[in-house]
């Protein structure tokens, strides 16, 4: 979850800026370009991880690798629809300012647009970490490796303390992750 959550976030921003309308506005290129982005995000959202997971796994085998890439490529997609379409609500006026003084458009990006979308970026991000955690445990029940696929291998075993244990764990580790990202929010916002 860890994994698919950090490689995810560096590939989702850019993509977002590319599935941004108010940023893509202009020649047909870009326009193009917005609606191929915008169609990747729509059609890796539309397919539950544990499906994506099940591809992975058919493809590079069973374990975690198979259900990193399952997370990850979900992530990418549901990551760059939330960050673009935060993208899309922010202040149109510093990017207007900007652009009067002369700025390139990266200089407007990095100035105009960074500064609004960083907080919201950041909590997007932590409950998808959130939720990446949570799925993680059903695609290693498909064959993606980890804590899931232990929880597999105890329930057909009939070992319904360690079950019981996995449960325990896991629910520890949720609440601990949310009074964290809490915090963490906190601090930055």
């Amino acid at each position: 979850a860890l994994m698919a959550t950090v490689f995810a976030v560096p590939v989702a921003a850019p993509l977002s800026l590319l599935g941004a309308r108010n940023l893509m506005r202009g020649s047909a290129a870009t326009v193009a370009g917005y609606y191929a982005v915008r169609g990747f995000f729509n059609i890796f959202r539309s397919f539950e991880v544990l499906v994506v997971a099940i591809i992975f796994v058919t493809i590079v085998g069973i374990g975690p690798f198979a259900g990193v890439l399952g997370l990850f490529v979900h992530t990418v997609a549901v990551l760059g629809k939330l960050y673009s379409e935060q993208i899309e609500s922010i202040d149109t006026g510093p990017l207007e300012a900007i652009t009067a003084t002369g700025a390139s458009h990266l200089q407007t990006i990095l100035y105009g647009v960074v500064p609004q979308i960083v907080n919201p970026f950041i909590a997007f991000t932590i409950y998808r970490w959130d939720v990446n955690v949570r799925m993680s445990i059903v695609v290693g029940f498909v064959g993606g490796g980890g804590i899931g696929q232990l929880l597999q291998q105890y329930t057909g075993l009939l070992q319904w303390n360690s079950v019981g244990t996995i449960a325990l764990f896991t629910i520890v580790v949720v609440w601990t992750m949310d009074y964290a990202s809490a915090r963490i929010r906190e601090r930055l916002m």
